[in-house]
């Protein structure tokens, strides 16, 4: 069948990759008006927890599909980077960007497990936990921890480096790409790398420096 063939192809799984990525950016962005009731207290942020767990079956359908478009996004990304070393060719090899970000475009295949890695150890953490502990009081405590604190603040700027490849690519496999514009989409790419880590690696610090004090 032609749309067998075509998800074979290079083009078609490079569409996967993008689509995938699209989704993944989207579910950040959600997961940062989530996370941005911790900064307004425990209370508010249990609530949402609370609220978002009394839908046993949405949350269930959500973290499976959240499952199969990380294992896509994965799995077509280690397949490109494996058929493009064969062919000595780059897995991104798109129009030149407006402001090339060599590092992140060159490490997107070793940011990404490394960002896989923390997302199964960041799963298991809030997995495997004592049930009548309130999640809010787990947030503070790992977070809060030097070790799982840093840890998290590394993942975070590795996912910084590799969404600002990332954001540009994905964008250019949907075919966005003119003079006019590449400028406006470099300077996207950027702040909403820099974003998602200063808001996401500030959780941490803002327990670990004791502004969270009163959380």
């Amino acid at each position: 069948m032609w749309i067998v063939r075509f998800f074979q192809s290079s083009i078609g799984k490079k569409m996967i990759m993008a689509f995938t990525g699209m989704l993944l950016f989207l579910f950040l962005c959600t997961h940062v008006m989530g996370n941005s009731t911790i900064y307004l207290g425990s209370s508010h942020f249990q609530h949402y927890a609370d609220t978002l767990h009394s839908f046993p079956v949405i949350v269930y359908l959500f973290s499976i599909s959240l499952l199969i478009i990380v294992s896509l996004h994965v799995g077509f990304g280690l397949n490109l980077y494996f058929k493009n070393r064969e062919e000595g060719d780059s897995r991104y090899a798109v129009t030149k960007r407006v402001v090339e970000n060599s590092l992140a475009s060159r490490t997107m295949i070793f940011s990404g497990l490394f960002i896989l890695v923390f997302l199964l150890v960041h799963v298991a953490g809030f997995t495997f936990r004592d049930e009548h502990e309130p999640i809010s009081e787990l947030v503070k405590e790992l977070l809060g921890g030097f070790f799982y604190g840093s840890f998290y603040i590394i993942a975070f700027s590795v996912l910084g480096l590799h969404l600002s490849h990332g954001f540009w690519s994905m964008l250019q496999t949907f075919g966005v790409n003119h003079p006019r514009y590449n400028k406006l989409i470099s300077s996207l790419s950027l702040f909403f790398s820099v974003f998602f880590f200063l808001f996401f690696a500030g959780i941490p610090l803002y327990f670990m420096t004791g502004l969270g004090s009163s959380y």
